[in-house]
């Protein structure tokens, strides 16, 4: 089943752009960035696609730096006669050829009436080979797995509608809730997705998960030096679902290895978007600085990847309260993941709070910047009395404002901190997460300090 990715009404604003430059698409393996181009190529008069994995296809950029014979190579391959219409030229897997990538620029320069869009997975390893990137030349878009609204529009458009309006109507709540439930097994994986959506059958998704996470560890390992440094990547994949919420290098996995050699590889494969290193603030206040001294959490390309690699998609199908599912560390993650799904920056990492003193440690799951305000974000049920991270990021904070996710209906409450501050807890449904800045807008305007 085709997927409507929100990334494409992107796409069509790129098109009708005034100031539009070539398009590189980043993102790691399999989040749908070629389906979504091939997609958008029927927008066209003339497509083109090319993959540069194909050493012949890569070579049409290798013999020559002049874009004028590129293009009659490329046309002249593919059997394409370009008509009096708009082309769109697709060059996929561009990370196989630095020097194609140098190239982009001149594409504007040179043809700014033709349509180029570059897609790529690791590109972060290719761009080191790069010797003169074409900075402020190229347009960019960051695709990431599937969020919850579009899963719905696969699943349930009448409710993706019904979860764009603010505040979401009460009739709603449930059917919403077992939705987002239904999402949280799943996983956003669009080949995932497109399976469960034909067949409608959990059970059939853990021979796709499977393969997907055999093919990142694969690639991971392709960019390690020697055969010490892919022993380690290897190990940090394997072991890296079952570690606890915040992780030391030294030892990790119950391993052996040393600080340096796990930190390694995990910025290996945090550069590969398969895992990426997740830091804590310990401000208040914009901007939001990570603590690079302080231990990191780890945040996977996808929820549905750690819940297949600890074997737990079968356990939650019978689970009333996400948040009592693993000690909440799967709603945690997958509200993180929300985050990530709605920002344009490709360096867009979340980030969580945290107070470390002698006799006092605070933990926040997550803040979220909204203007000039720092907002704590909690990921639990309960009685706002239990929050006692938040309370001490309230403590501390300049503004009134907090956010809780859980179970229960949308609601905005006056509360109170334990020595007295008082605060406005807007508590949100967990399937809100991609809603966060649309919903703060709301919390903000309607109470101004």
């Amino acid at each position: 089943m085709e997927i409507q990715r929100d990334a494409y009404n992107i796409l069509l604003n790129w098109r009708t752009s005034k100031h539009r430059k070539p398009l590189l698409l980043r993102g790691a393996r399999q989040v749908g960035k070629t389906t979504l181009v091939r997609q958008f190529g029927k927008e066209f008069s003339t497509y083109v696609e090319l993959t540069l994995e194909k050493k012949a296809e890569r070579d049409l950029f290798e013999k020559t730096d002049e874009i004028s014979k590129i293009l009659s190579s490329i046309y002249l391959f593919k059997q394409k006669t370009p008509g009096k219409g708009s082309t769109l030229i697709f060059i996929d897997e561009i990370q196989e050829s630095p020097k194609a990538i140098q190239l982009l620029r001149y594409f504007h320069e040179e043809r700014p009436e033709l349509f180029v869009i570059a897609a790529g997975s690791l590109l972060e390893f290719a761009l080191k080979q790069v010797p003169s990137f074409p900075v402020g030349r190229i347009d960019y878009l960051t695709l990431h797995p599937v969020n919850f609204p579009e899963f719905l529009g696969v699943r349930n458009p009448g409710a993706r509608e019904t979860l764009s309006q603010l505040p979401v109507p009460d009739y709603a709540h449930q059917i919403l809730l077992d939705l987002f439930h239904e999402y949280a097994i799943t996983g956003g994986m669009p080949e995932v997705i497109s399976n469960y959506a034909d067949d409608d059958n959990i059970a059939t998704l853990s021979g796709i998960y499977k393969r997907l996470w055999q093919s990142y560890k694969d690639d991971s390992e392709k960019y390690a030096r020697n055969s010490t440094e892919r022993n380690v990547i290897r190990h940090v994949i394997e072991t890296a679902p079952k570690e606890s919420d915040r992780i030391k290098f030294e030892g990790f996995g119950n391993s052996s290895y040393r600080s340096r050699e796990v930190g390694e590889a995990l910025r290996t494969l945090d550069l590969s978007r398969v895992i990426q290193l997740v830091y804590p603030s310990t401000t208040t206040e914009p901007p939001v600085i990570a603590n690079l001294k302080k231990r990191p959490r780890l945040q996977f390309l996808d929820t549905g990847l750690i819940t297949h690699s600890l074997l737990m998609q079968g356990e939650m199908i019978g689970i009333k309260d996400l948040n009592n599912f693993y000690r909440g560390r799967i709603i945690q993650h997958l509200i993180a993941q929300e985050f990530i799904s709605i920002q344009d920056d490709s360096g867009y990492k979340p980030h969580f709070w945290v107070r470390e003193e002698k006799n006092s440690n605070s933990e926040v799951d997550l803040i979220y910047q909204y203007g000039r305000y720092i907002i704590p974000v909690e990921v639990k049920s309960g009685k706002q009395g239990s929050l006692k991270s938040l309370h001490q990021f309230v403590e501390r904070s300049g503004h009134p404002y907090a956010v809780r996710f859980y179970q229960g209906e949308f609601r905005i409450e006056h509360a109170k901190t334990p020595y007295g501050k008082p605060y406005l807890l807007m508590n949100l449904p967990y399937y809100l997460g991609t809603q966060i800045h649309q919903y703060l807008t709301y919390f903000i305007e309607t109470n101004p300090l």
